[in-house]
């Protein structure tokens, strides 16, 4: 005999259904028939209390729930069961509830669809699938990146906010892994792009520096971990109120991104723009800029599995700057390495058949000039390769206005786990980046003499300017003590001494800014030296 059994009078056993006599095969069988004839329900097992149950504390029909048991549930030829979940209850009888108490409900229904005892998973913000791709035997991870400087200035760029729409629309409908605008200059449009693009990009960043920002946004499909922005020393001069780099806070942007156990470092940079190529004045701080996105590129990235920078650089590939900043870091230029190129001739990016170019500037490059790039690099562990590169030309598909004045540029990566790692073999890339560096350090050291030159052009003014104020103030006072007349009348007099104190303003804080331009080009020509100097080593210690 069961312990169950034992605890309830024979009697009352066999009201329940429960014959001592009859076999546990016929029980079961019992059992069975009766929860075939209802719905599925969700039970855990639970014990009996140890005292005897008398029969009044049953109820009357044999599936309905006992009262004095909330959620409590036998069935015939069973074990008394908790509909699942399961809740702890005081042990009362049906005189203990209080006068006009109703029976507590019928137990949980599970859905239809589901058998007892099924378990309904959590819901849960996942990254979306990744799309993973099967190549020689080899899962590969297929990753698509978009990069556009989005010429996006308030007020001053034409159909701005016609044309971000417009770039809302194409990113939403294309669905890339990866978005890199660049002059996104206006929190208003990034709010609006983000709202728009918030269902299939719903992670994204905006980089804020300078007086009216960076520009720089990312739009990504999987969850950012990190970010970490960092502004260039040098940008330009706040006098040429007509380049406006200075005020833009020219800057650098890095993403963290972990997709599948790869760990991403995503970096998005606007450098400085070249306004005039056979007088570049911006030459020394463009390769400033160059030289520190190298630097932080390299420092950063030593935990990274894959790196990939995309933005406008205002370099051609040919420039001794973009010459640095890839055999510094060793990143790898997607157009020059992608198996499938479709998009404008050259891969240019800033195209005359642009409506928004200005072509006397292009009129020395007839095919246009591409400035803006999409570079990667990835650790000893795996292997990148670029499989397509496209860039729009012109007008967007459908409409008679381009995205941008600049090109947009798209890649498709493949990102593979190496079997073996493969060894560094740099000592064959060292003597072209002596080279390099060297052509570098010599440009840095132009744009030094020439800082040098403003910076005494500008303290020399300064102390004139002083000399005019205190040669006024000897004046004054000689006057004041009788020992002469009022040289000049007194309006003429107040005026040039305004005019002094701000000419003595004006070139203290020039020769502020121009003194910290010589320390950064200083420090910046330290570092290549010492660069070199290990360079130079190198292939002695092999």
């Amino acid at each position: 005999m069961s312990a169950t059994s034992r605890r309830i009078p024979q009697g009352s056993q066999k009201m329940l259904g429960w014959d001592p006599e009859q076999s546990g095969a016929a029980r079961a069988a019992l059992g069975r028939s009766a929860e075939r004839s209802r719905p599925y329900r969700c039970y855990a097992p639970v014990r009996l209390p140890t005292h005897p149950i008398s029969i009044h504390h049953l109820p009357s029909h044999p599936l309905r729930p006992h009262s004095h048991l909330p959620g409590l549930t036998r069935l015939p030829g069973r074990s008394l069961l908790f509909p699942f979940p399961s809740r702890s209850v005081p042990f009362r009888s049906r005189s203990a509830l209080p006068a006009g108490t109703r029976s507590p409900a019928a137990p949980h229904r599970c859905p239809s669809h589901q058998l007892p005892g099924a378990v309904t998973p959590t819901p849960s913000l996942q990254d979306p699938p990744l799309p993973w791709r099967a190549m020689e035997g080899d899962s590969t991870l297929q990753l698509r990146v978009f990069d556009l400087n989005c010429w996006a200035i308030r007020y001053l760029s034409k159909r701005r906010q016609e044309r971000v729409r417009l770039i809302g629309d194409v990113l939403r409908q294309e669905r890339f892994d990866l978005v890199l605008l660049q002059e996104v200059w206006s929190e208003q449009d990034y709010s609006d792009l983000k709202v728009k693009l918030g269902g299939c990009y719903p992670f994204s960043h905006y980089f804020r520096s300078g007086v009216i920002g960076s520009g720089l946004c990312v739009f990504s499909r999987f969850t950012i971990l990190d970010t970490l922005l960092y502004q260039y020393s040098l940008n330009g001069y706040p006098y040429m109120l007509q380049h406006g780099d200075w005020f833009c806070g020219k800057s650098v942007g890095l993403v963290v991104i972990k997709v599948s156990g790869i760990t991403l470092n995503v970096y998005v940079t606007h450098l400085h723009a070249e306004y005039c190529r056979e007088k570049d004045a911006y030459l020394p701080h463009r390769l400033v800029q160059a030289w520190e996105l190298a630097q932080f590129i390299r420092h950063t990235s030593k935990a990274a599995d894959v790196v990939l920078l995309g933005g406008d650089l205002n370099m051609h590939p040919e420039d001794v700057g973009i010459r640095l900043l890839r055999g510094w870091t060793g990143l790898q230029d997607a157009f020059a390495e992608a198996k499938h190129f479709e998009g404008c001739k050259d891969g240019c990016t800033l195209i005359p058949n642009n409506c928004f170019t200005v072509k006397t500037e292009l009129l020395p490059f007839p095919l246009g000039i591409r400035i803006d790039y999409i570079l990667y690099k990835a650790t000893s562990s795996f292997m990148v390769k670029c499989e397509e590169l496209k860039t729009t030309t012109g007008s967007a598909p459908g409409r008679d206005i381009p995205f941008s004045d600049h090109e947009a540029v798209m890649a498709t990566l493949h990102i593979r786990r190496q079997r073996e790692a493969a060894s560094a073999t740099l000592s064959t890339a060292v003597p072209a980046l002596v080279d390099v560096v060297t052509e570098a350090r010599t440009e840095v050291g132009v744009g030094l003499q020439a800082a040098q030159r403003q910076r005494y052009s500008t303290g020399r003014l300064a102390v004139l300017a002083l000399l005019l104020l205190l040669l006024q103030a000897a004046a004054v006072l000689g006057t004041l003590a009788g020992l002469g007349g009022q040289p000049f009348p007194k309006l003429s007099f107040s005026l040039l001494a305004f005019l002094a104190v701000g000419i003595l303003l004006l070139a203290t804080g020039l020769h502020l800014f121009h003194t910290i331009e010589v320390k950064m080009l200083q420090g910046t020509e330290e570092q290549m030296r010492m660069a070199l100097r290990v360079l130079q080593e190198r292939p002695s210690d092999g």
